[in-house]
């Protein structure tokens, strides 16, 4: 599946393929929460890490079914990088994406970008990689190994160079596209996702 290969699978030599997912407060958080119930379906072994969960009825939601699947949940996240290099093969940004603003210096996330920063293994950053300002690009965030931008790239996608780029924006309505003017790739067949 085409889906599976927004996650770095050359990387992923280990028996079981584990992925740390680390999910903010915001809308984000929400989406980390949806992308691990589906690795969990295409069986991968997802943990979640999501340390200021939203009052969200919807996030809530999200949340219970991840529960209902049996995808653990962490209750802190190792500052010592090393054991999150030996415990999982990649990890899911999903800690502040493009809604962000100044959120990489309040806590929990200014911690977890922190650690990420320092990390060895991939990262696959949702929609923005968190640290990064969506218009004008990086600054003291994250350097992801895969970028998964959703609708549409984001401006600061001109300065990802990271190994893969990847959108999932198929089922963007047609008013949306044309008011944005967007032009969306082609998306083969059943497929949700496409490589840029």
């Amino acid at each position: 599946s085409r889906v599976l290969q927004a996650f770095p699978l050359p990387s992923l030599p280990r028996k079981q393929p584990t992925v740390l997912v680390v999910c903010g407060p915001a809308q984000n958080g929400a989406i980390g929460l949806v992308c691990a119930r589906h690795l969990r379906i295409f069986d991968y072994e997802p943990t979640i890490f999501y340390p200021k969960r939203s009052p969200d009825p919807l996030f809530r939601d999200f949340t219970t079914q991840c529960e209902k699947m049996d995808i653990p949940f962490l209750s802190y996240l190792p500052t010592e990088v090393q054991l999150i290099n030996d415990a999982y093969n990649a990890v899911v940004d999903a800690v502040l994406g493009a809604e962000a603003e100044g959120g990489e210096g309040r806590e929990p996330c200014a911690a977890i970008l922190a650690t990420l920063k320092h990390i060895r293994i991939p990262i696959v950053s949702l929609d923005v990689p968190s640290g990064w300002d969506a218009e004008s690009g990086g600054s003291g965030g994250i350097s992801p190994d895969v970028l998964v931008s959703l609708a549409a790239p984001k401006e600061c996608a001109r300065r990802f160079l990271g190994r893969q780029h990847f959108v999932a924006g198929r089922f963007l309505p047609y008013d949306v596209q044309k008011k944005f003017e967007l032009n969306p790739p082609e998306y083969p067949g059943t497929e949700c996702v496409v490589a840029l």
